[in-house]
């Protein structure tokens, strides 16, 4: 058998970051990138091309053996173009629209009898749930954006006008905190998970992720990696999807899917023996999934995040402190633009001691960023 071709549709970090599990086993991958400068573009090799150019996208797509997906912002009627010319495709779109439609995912869990909030669709009617609420735009929202809290029936009406499409509508719940977990499967239904996975928010971008989560109880540790394999069957998922869950005392709450390599499970690459980017690779080829287990107690993952006081733009430099200061800190870049709120990059340590772990992580983030300097 001659080693296939991974496509993927997007050439940004997660593109990038299949790239060196790709090269070890011998796995030729091609990206259909907007420009040449993304992050994976810079590293693999790509077709430039825009989406809405469908036989663009067909021509590339005839010479993988497999087609997946770096982000969600995909028309359905591409991939099922793409699926209709014969060449594989996963996640299929069946199961991809999961990720794509805020509004299909809640019915979905619904039918799958999952813990879901309290949600309505929104077209302007009547209004099921008590304010305040959260409104979502139903596709093409992530890293907090087309979420909205709305605190009267007032500001709901101006704001449904402004827009003018239907809404997702959802409880404003009194979390504990947010989790994750990854899970993956494969096209004959082998599955696996990783370990529950305490993410860290702010302004609706997760700035760090731990591993495992701190303090869970074994039971909603359990539940969690239930409810990721359920879903998984449930959706026919190929690849690798994460769940983000809230944690309201004893009981978990879905709040999103990602049918695609994520940023909450970043620490897999240093953390785990098979990362979430050698597990996609594996499971859309229908290859045998990888060891999930840690290599040690605790993996911390920081994301360093552009700012609006950025000062130096040279994010080479500050290796110098932190290599000397962190020996065992493992740094990755993903020569993107800077930009205010962008990810530009992460880092990862492990090792037993968690309270020195953040602290060592945080440290890395603020430094290369430039919110501080020593």
């Amino acid at each position: 058998m001659s080693f296939p071709t991974v496509g993927v549709i997007g050439a940004g970090q997660l593109a990038r970051m299949m790239v060196p599990p790709a090269v070890d086993l011998g796995i030729s991958l091609s990206l259909f990138a907007g420009a040449s400068t993304e992050s994976g573009a810079q590293v693999a090799p790509h077709v430039v091309g825009s989406l809405a150019d469908r036989e663009a996208v067909l021509a590339w797509a005839s010479h993988c053996d497999v087609v997946t997906f770096e982000h969600e912002l995909i028309p359905q009627e591409l991939i099922v173009a793409i699926e209709n010319s014969g060449v594989k495709v996963f996640p299929k779109a069946e199961s991809f629209r999961y990720s794509q439609n805020k509004l299909e995912m809640r019915r979905k869990m619904q039918e799958l009898d999952l813990p879901n909030p309290r949600w309505q669709e929104y077209r302007g009617g009547e209004v099921e749930l008590e304010f305040p609420l959260i409104a979502k735009s139903i596709s093409g929202g992530y890293d907090g954006r087309g979420v909205f809290l709305i605190e009267n029936q007032q500001q709901l009406r101006d704001f449904y006008s402004s827009i003018n499409k239907p809404l997702l509508l959802e409880e404003r719940l009194n979390f504990d905190y947010e989790i994750a977990i990854m899970v993956a499967r494969s096209p004959h239904g082998q599955a696996a998970t990783w370990a529950p996975t305490l993410t860290v928010q702010r302004d609706g971008i997760c700035t760090q992720t731990v591993t495992p989560i701190p303090d869970i109880s074994e039971e909603l540790a359990q539940q969690t990696v239930q409810i990721a394999l359920a879903i998984a069957q449930g959706i026919d998922l190929v690849g690798v999807m994460a769940v983000e869950i809230f944690v309201v005392g004893d009981h978990l709450i879905i709040n999103e899917l990602a049918l695609r390599p994520h940023n909450s499970g970043h620490w897999s690459i240093e953390g785990s023996v098979t990362s979430q980017f050698e597990q996609h690779l594996r499971a859309v080829l229908d290859l045998p999934l990888g060891d999930t287990s840690l290599v040690a107690p605790y993996a911390v993952m920081g994301n360093v995040i552009g700012i609006e006081t950025q000062k130096d733009s040279n994010l080479y430099r500050p290796y110098l402190h932190l290599m000397a200061r962190t020996p065992a800190l493992k740094v990755h870049q993903y020569m993107k633009e800077l930009r205010p709120g962008r990810k530009v990059g992460h880092v990862t340590l492990l090792g037993n001691d968690l309270l020195h772990l953040r602290s060592e992580v945080s440290h890395a983030v603020d430094y290369l960023s430039g919110a501080i300097d020593e």
